[in-house]
């Protein structure tokens, strides 16, 4: 019999930020699909039941969910964690973070009521989530203060946060008026404000540094200007689809695939590498597949006035490298932060792998014929493939450490 010390238990959560956040983020990562998964197979079939209609878009709903709601929860919970490490600062207190929280889980679960018809759900999720992100981005923002401000990741970090919350701002906006002009605003800056700079900065961060540790004789590469280089890429790109010259993204996104193949080359771990720290680069990959299908949207744009390849590269990036990564950094960090071997599990593989086909499906979905089914598909592939995975590293979240630390 265990004893109370050991036995799973909800009052662990609020043990570290990145356990509430991490919990959190894969418990809405799962209601979200399945909300988009049952309204996708609503459309393309009948089958004898009916997804309550919301006055928004349902199309809008899933991208501000999944970038505000979904992935900034992981964003929270690894970046309050490591943060004060980054910068030798204290811990953050438990008292401060799960406003964090409670502010994205309930504005999140209130948001998947208004997509299901509770109008009024709307404007109260957008106040919870607003609540916990102003929160996240004090913590966050008096930490790089403190320090005075000489992590350069973490200015990187916070900058593409304080990005998102302007996205955020404009997503109310549009709730408050209607506007179509500020929802795409909202979904272009949670894109290349916000989610490509928060991957890509952490990557740069970390990504030499665990394979310095695992590869013998590896020389990490991770020199300040590429940060710059990054931004001013992503800026542009984002201020060249604000304006609608989608003709001329090719300007800039071939430069970033120049920057994204040379990146791959310089971290690329030449030695053999264990499987956690492989499926960091294989899902970095999709970064130059992304721009690849980026420029060539837009040079085909140039040519005949028409998006060829619908929303393909945005779900290489999108399901690609962010849900490539987001499953291998988040296994390191709960196998980690839990006590546990450093090495992927069964469901980390099923899930990486999965997510890998699933990826795939929802890019060709563009071209096949009979698009519906192939979104529908690979919508219900995504619960699927990560539903195992969530229900372990959930677990694990309820748990004590498997080698009794504290955290």
């Amino acid at each position: 019999m265990k004893s109370p010390a050991s036995r799973p238990s909800p009052q662990l959560l609020a043990a570290a930020p990145h356990r509430l956040m991490f919990f959190i983020g894969a418990g809405n990562l799962l209601l979200a699909m399945l909300w988009w998964a049952a309204w996708l197979v609503s459309q393309r079939w009948s089958l004898g039941f009916g997804m309550p209609q919301a006055a928004t878009y349902p199309g809008w709903l899933h991208a501000f969910v999944m970038q505000y709601q979904v992935l900034p929860s992981f964003f929270f919970g690894f970046l309050l964690t490591t943060f004060p490490r980054w910068m030798g600062l204290r811990e953050v207190p438990r008292w401060q973070y799960l406003p964090v929280g409670i502010g994205l889980m309930g504005g999140q679960a209130l948001l998947l009521c208004a997509a299901l018809g509770l109008e009024v759900a709307l404007t109260i999720g957008l106040f919870m989530t607003l609540a916990g992100w102003g929160a996240g981005l004090w913590l966050l923002t008096r930490l790089v203060l403190a320090e005075r401000g000489r992590t350069w990741h973490a200015w990187s970090c916070l900058a593409a946060l304080w990005l998102g919350m302007a996205g955020l701002l404009c997503f109310a906006g549009f709730v408050a008026t209607g506007s179509p002009w500020l929802v795409f605003v909202s979904i272009k800056l949670g894109t290349f404000g916000l989610l490509a700079p928060v991957y890509l900065t952490v990557a740069h961060r970390m990504f030499p540094f665990f394979a310095g540790n695992a590869v013998p004789g590896y020389v990490a590469w991770r020199p300040m200007w590429w940060l710059g280089a990054m931004w001013a890429l992503l800026i542009a790109h984002l201020a060249l689809e604000l304006v609608h010259a989608y003709a001329w993204l090719w300007l800039v996104d071939l430069p970033m695939l120049a920057l994204a193949l040379y990146t791959l080359w310089r971290w690329w771990p030449r030695g053999a590498a264990p499987g956690l720290l492989s499926t960091l680069f294989f899902g970095l990959s999709w970064w130059p597949v992304t721009y690849v299908l980026h420029a060539a949207q837009s040079l085909l744009y140039l040519q005949t006035g028409t998006f060829l390849l619908g929303r393909a590269p945005a779900h290489a990036l999108f399901i690609g490298l962010f849900g490539s990564v987001l499953v291998a950094m988040v296994t390191r960090v709960t196998q980690g932060h839990s006590g546990r071997p450093l090495r992927m599990t069964g469901t980390a593989w099923w899930a990486f792998v999965g997510i890998q086909v699933v990826a795939a499906l929802r890019i060709s979905a563009e071209v096949l014929p009979d698009t519906m089914l192939w979104l529908a598909v690979s919508a219900l592939g995504w619960l699927v493939v990560l539903g195992p995975w969530v229900a372990r590293i959930g677990a694990i979240y309820l748990s004590p450490r498997a080698d009794g630390k504290p955290g």
